[in-house]
């Protein structure tokens, strides 16, 4: 009967510890209502990019941060430059797993992505966008792909770039001008 009972007693103990350690687990219904799922790094929320990828939410006091500055070069191009803070860039090949603070960005010209970085500076080339006025923005993701959030905003920034005196390269989709009087290629020409 001794025996039988020190067999016992560590089984018990076992089932004991495992009921304590999952009712201190997080589940499904501590969950706030745009909450998807709880992480170490920040949680998941209900809202999506344009491409999809969720909102990962952490607290303002720790989130990170990006400032875009973009200047004309001498050639007629652009550089940019981010200002990072609580953030780091990852290195390409980079597992696919969420860490405070890290991940890359993703560069967009009025709304189209134009670069994922992993560097805090990019050139945008000479003639790539027609005249006018074209916001370049970065948003700061993880390298899960879930954007970084805070107050269910994306971590990002925009500056305007002015395009002025120059003529819209082939690439840049432009529709071409009707034939006719006064055309490039209408009557009248020499």
């Amino acid at each position: 009967m001794t025996w039988r009972r020190r067999t016992v007693i560590p089984a018990l103990a076992v089932c004991v510890v495992v009921l304590a350690g999952s009712a201190g687990c997080d589940t499904a219904g501590g969950q706030g209502a745009r909450e998807v799922s709880a992480s170490p790094v920040g949680r998941l929320l209900d809202e999506r990019d344009e491409d999809g990828r969720p909102y990962r939410e952490v607290d303002e006091q720790d989130a990170p941060q990006v400032t875009v500055e973009v200047a004309p070069d001498a050639e007629g191009g652009w550089d940019v430059r981010l200002r990072v803070l609580n953030f780091r860039f990852s290195a390409d090949g980079t597992g696919r797993r969420a860490e405070a603070g890290r991940g890359l960005v993703h560069l967009e010209v009025n709304g189209r992505r134009v670069a994922v970085l992993r560097t805090p500076e990019y050139h945008l080339a000479p003639g790539a966008f027609p005249r006018g006025t074209h916001q370049v923005t970065a948003r700061l993701y993880a390298d899960d792909g879930s954007v970084w959030a805070v107050d269910g905003k994306p971590v990002e920034s925009t500056a305007d770039i002015t395009v002025s005196g120059q003529e819209p390269t082939p690439e840049q989709s432009v529709a071409p001008l009707a034939e006719g009087p006064g055309s490039p290629d209408g009557p009248g020409q020499a």
